[in-house]
């Protein structure tokens, strides 16, 4: 009995993390164009997440055209490599709403920079919610 306890036990912990995704995972490719890339601009954005829950980013240029996204679990970073050079655009999916960053990151050739997600979106002005369309737009 108590090994069938133990067993049970291992298997619901499995399933409860096995729906999240891992940072890095690119969740929503399907609905996304192919990623772009700049093997010479050697630019690169790395995104931290500190907010109590998982969030999508989706990195766009200065014509809100698709650059990439991805997955980050809370608590985790991470770096977007070969960045083109333009102006980002930081859109992001926090639980079941959609925002876009006010501010504008500038990317020049060699230039790492970091956006950190700090706190809930929701409750200041840095950002301004987006419909779901706007967010997988091409």
């Amino acid at each position: 009995m108590k090994k069938f306890l133990i067993i049970i036990l291992f298997m619901v912990t499995s399933f409860v993390f096995s729906q999240r995704g891992m940072t890095g995972d690119k969740t929503f490719k399907n609905r996304f164009p192919v990623e772009v890339f700049n093997e010479v601009s050697n630019a690169s954005l790395k995104l931290v997440n500190e907010v109590d829950h998982d969030i999508i980013v989706s990195v766009r240029d200065q014509y809100k055209k698709f650059i990439r996204h991805v997955y980050i679990r809370n608590n985790d970073e991470y770096v977007f490599e070969k960045l083109p050079i333009t102006r980002l655009y930081v859109q992001f999916k926090s639980k079941a709403f959609y925002f876009e960053d006010r501010e504008r990151t500038n990317i020049n050739f060699g230039e790492k920079h970091t956006f950190t997600f700090f706190f809930d979106a929701s409750k200041m002005g840095n950002y301004y919610q987006i419909t779901e369309e706007e967010f997988f737009k091409p």
